[in-house]
């Protein structure tokens, strides 16, 4: 009985290993052989090298908008083979706020096309300019009459004011104090008819001194328009097209006109007859702004930002104060 019990296990157990067998049939690997992965591959897309590049581009232009942290919506141009970043990008470094004019600078706004002095049509003789926010730079310019016995000695007879975009920020005819001996109409295109709304010279005076206030004075051998105005501006805080060393090869090594610079640097045609100083204060801003950074430069070598390198001397009191400390330590 024993032996058939055992006997029938045997091919029940046979029976039960060869459906195992045939339901999961086994494979043994080789010696070094990697196993099989039972993830499912993903279907290949089709290579198109366009879309592809066009996708880099975007995602690169998403990165540099987020890492400056600002949103541009017009394309910004570099012309000509100048690639050097303006100085005023770094301003963004350190979470610093820059202001209207670093901002043009940086994207090279309102220069394309002469867009400085196109920008908006004169307005001789409105005085202030209403809804202008004055930044940090103006430029001047002035228009005089001849007074005394020959004419020779200048008087003011228009003062103009624009900001750092070429904004029209102040114009007036001013009212002689003297008797007009030579108009220089040819020149100024300024006559007896404009002088009929014309402002006294001491509302001119103050309502200019007050714009240039606190502020960078930017102007073409601006010291005569200053000397008309009889108003004084520190050094250290004027611009002068007329005085920058590297302008002087315009000029056959002396001063360059601003018509010459106009010229040159803008290829703008200005003063071709009658002299606007509107168009001039506008003219001079556009030069210094295309050169901005060379002004930026020569400034800090003329003008050097010692405050924070200067040591001050110890003075006698202290000095003494401090042998005596050390002759007790000892």
């Amino acid at each position: 009985m024993q032996e058939e019990l055992s006997c029938n296990w045997k091919k029940l157990q046979a029976k039960i290993q060869t459906g195992s067998t045939r339901q999961q049939p086994s494979r043994k690997r080789k010696s070094g052989e990697q196993p099989q992965s039972i993830h499912r591959k993903r279907p290949r897309k089709s290579y198109d090298p366009e879309s592809r590049d066009l996708t880099r581009a975007a995602s690169s232009s998403e990165k540099l908008t987020s890492n400056m942290g600002i949103s541009q919506s017009s394309k910004i141009e570099v012309t000509g083979r100048d690639t050097k970043t303006p100085a005023s990008l770094g301003l963004w470094v350190g979470g610093n706020d820059p202001s209207a004019e670093d901002l043009a600078e940086a994207y090279r706004l309102g220069l394309k096309g002469n867009a400085l002095l196109t920008a908006e049509k004169e307005r001789p003789n409105e005085g202030l300019a209403q809804g202008v926010e004055l930044g940090k730079y103006v430029a001047l310019d002035c228009e005089m009459v001849g007074v005394g016995p020959d004419g020779s000695q200048s008087f003011l007879a228009r003062a103009s004011v624009v900001d750092f975009h070429g904004r029209q920020v102040y114009d007036s005819f001013v009212r002689p104090q003297e008797r007009v001996t030579d108009w220089r109409t040819s020149i100024t295109g300024i006559g007896p008819a404009q002088m009929k709304f014309a402002r006294p010279f001491n509302e001119v005076q103050s309502q200019v001194a007050e714009i240039l206030h606190g502020r960078i004075l930017v102007g073409h051998d601006v010291g005569h328009d200053l000397a008309v105005l009889q108003l004084k501006h520190s050094a250290k805080d004027t611009r002068d097209t007329a005085k920058f060393l590297p302008f002087r090869a315009y000029g056959n090594g002396g001063k360059p006109s601003l018509r010459s610079l106009s010229r040159a640097i803008l290829g703008v045609e200005i003063q071709d007859g009658v002299h606007s100083s509107i168009e001039d204060a506008k003219a001079t801003m556009a030069v210094f702004r295309m050169h901005k950074p060379a002004f930026d430069v020569d400034h800090s070598n003329r003008f050097p930002d010692t405050s924070s390198t200067r040591q001050r001397k110890p003075t006698k009191e202290k000095a003494a104060q401090r042998k005596k400390k050390r002759i007790r330590k000892k």
